[in-house]
């Protein structure tokens, strides 16, 4: 599933698995290229990520993906990650262009990195806790 409704509040929010070392790598990279503070984060494991893929139609299945709330609607898989590198600064927006190959293919692609990704990168036992200065950005 792609997309869902959900109202955001003007800001878009990435729920991550908190777990994942990949997942955590994505934020620690998204906040230094998002000067704006577009994005705010949670983790997809957190009661506020529970609420928001309730809200959206997204069952707690959900854990396998990055999910993007952005402008009232859940994007997932392929289509979160693209969104999200439309949203940050130069040159990262060029990723987008990628939308332009068929969502099964993107996608299928990136579901063979998540049901890979605790072997290739690891995990931890709890959730990432945020350092004080990019804590602000947490939900």
């Amino acid at each position: 599933m792609e997309e869902e409704q959900y109202k955001t509040g003007g800001k878009s929010i990435v729920l991550i698995d908190g777990v994942c070392h990949l997942c955590q790598g994505l934020v620690r990279f998204i906040i230094p290229r998002d000067p704006k503070s577009r994005f705010l984060f949670a983790p997809l494991q957190s009661e506020t990520a529970g609420g928001m893929l309730s809200a959206g139609g997204l069952g707690s299945d959900q854990l396998n993906t990055v999910v993007l709330v952005e402008n009232g609607t859940c994007y997932t898989e392929s289509a979160a990650v693209l969104r999200i590198a439309r949203g940050l600064r130069f040159p990262w927006p060029a990723a987008y262009i990628f939308i332009l190959v068929p969502r099964p293919l993107r996608d299928a692609l990136y579901r063979l990195v998540a049901r890979n990704r605790y072997r290739w990168f690891g995990r931890d036992e709890q959730c990432l806790l945020p350092t004080p200065e990019i804590r602000k950005r947490f939900l």
